[in-house]
């Protein structure tokens, strides 16, 4: 044999083995095709019910938005009404009872002070202070003069 019929024979086993090579590559990945094309079917079997119930969820949500926006409205107009009402019936009763209720104190006043013949300032108890929730006698609460 020749040195030609030699580098032909290796040329000839290179592209055999590099064809086998090829060959089982394509055969992989002929393998793997398939194994994706089975998994999106299935991924795409199960998404359509998933969507059908998400779009049916979402459905009921704006159902319920619809409904909880009509009560928000119902009670916006209730609490204008309330408040127009409340300023009516302050605008209407509270002038005349607070000249009511004042009136009454003055009574009370000018009968208290003339059923016991003391004058208004002597008549009353001393005066006491509250503090958190104690209470100090009047004479405590002056200063004391040092001699």
């Amino acid at each position: 044999m020749s040195g030609g019929e030699v580098a032909g024979i290796l040329v000839a086993v290179f592209w055999a083995i590099l064809v086998s090579f090829l060959a089982v590559a394509l055969a992989r990945l002929a393998q793997t095709l398939r194994a994706t094309t089975k998994l999106v079917a299935d991924v795409t079997d199960q998404a359509v019910p998933l969507l059908a119930d998400a779009s049916s969820a979402v459905r009921s949500a704006q159902t319920q938005i619809d409904r909880v926006d009509a009560i928000a409205s119902d009670v916006q107009e209730v609490t204008s009404n309330a408040s127009a009402l409340s300023t009516t019936v302050a605008s209407t009763f509270g002038g005349p009872l607070v000249k009511v209720a004042a009136f009454g104190y003055g009574v009370r006043r000018a009968l208290g002070g003339r059923k016991e013949d003391v004058p208004a300032g002597a008549a009353r108890q001393p005066r006491r202070t509250v503090i958190v929730g104690r209470t100090i006698p009047a004479a405590r609460r002056t200063k004391r003069k040092k001699d």
